[in-house]
């Protein structure tokens, strides 16, 4: 998953990076309203952690901007406020959850895996696509129940293309995805095919059909049809 972490209070960033990282995700991070405003309108996330004091803004208002982009992120507002009337304040906004700092990582960790298996598995734990099925809980990919082994930037790409299928996905959007801020420095996409071509060498040699297409002088579609 790609989360952008909105916080300001430079040690509790750190470490809500560093553990969602740790768990595999690609995060990105912002500490002012302004900045933070500026990344939404640019690049798209699976899900937001959002702060609600900023030094520049209020979060409540940032969560009104994510609002109006009608993208569909998912947001989980963490805040030291522990009044009902900004939960519900938050949740009538759009936010998906509300944690009251001081919480543990591993419980963010949970709530922003269950808003993603909301929003993009219709709540199912698992990812299937015909042959194909993820878990991503343990990050397991298998073909006609062999696991296949993927690096973990393969994996987050497959994730990324089964979770949007059918669309097609521009090279610059899967350099994002599984790179981040990291992107902008690439000098081509190459990668992109490089990582793409491993993939389906991996899930054809395991028995699943290629339902990766190019789509010419923009990127890929993933898609049985």
């Amino acid at each position: 998953m790609k989360i952008l972490i909105v916080e300001d209070e430079v040690s509790l960033l750190k470490s809500i990076k560093d553990y969602l990282t740790h768990e595999g995700n690609i995060c990105e991070s912002v500490s002012r309203f302004e900045t933070a405003r500026q990344k939404l309108s640019l690049y798209d996330y699976d899900c937001v952690v959002l702060d609600l004091m900023l030094p520049d803004g209020e979060g409540m208002q940032l969560l009104k901007y994510i609002k109006s982009l009608h993208k569909t992120y998912g947001v989980v507002i963490i805040s030291a406020r522990n009044a009902l009337e900004d939960k519900i304040t938050g949740l009538n906004l759009g936010a998906d959850d509300y944690l009251v700092k001081p919480f543990h990582m591993s419980e963010l960790n949970a709530r922003i895996a269950a808003i993603i298996r909301r929003k993009d598995h219709n709540s199912n734990t698992q990812i299937i696509f015909n042959e194909i099925t993820i878990d991503p809980l343990a990050k397991t990919v298998t073909v006609n129940d062999t696991e296949v082994y993927f690096t973990r930037k393969e994996y987050n790409l497959l994730v990324y293309f089964v979770v949007n299928r059918g669309k097609v996905i521009s090279k610059n959007a899967a350099a994002e995805h599984i790179w981040g801020d990291d992107a902008d420095m690439a000098n081509s996409f190459d990668f992109i095919y490089t990582h793409i071509k491993n993939i389906r060498k991996k899930l054809q040699e395991a028995g699943s059909k290629d339902y990766f297409h190019s789509v010419y002088g923009v990127g890929y579609r993933f898609t049985a049809e």
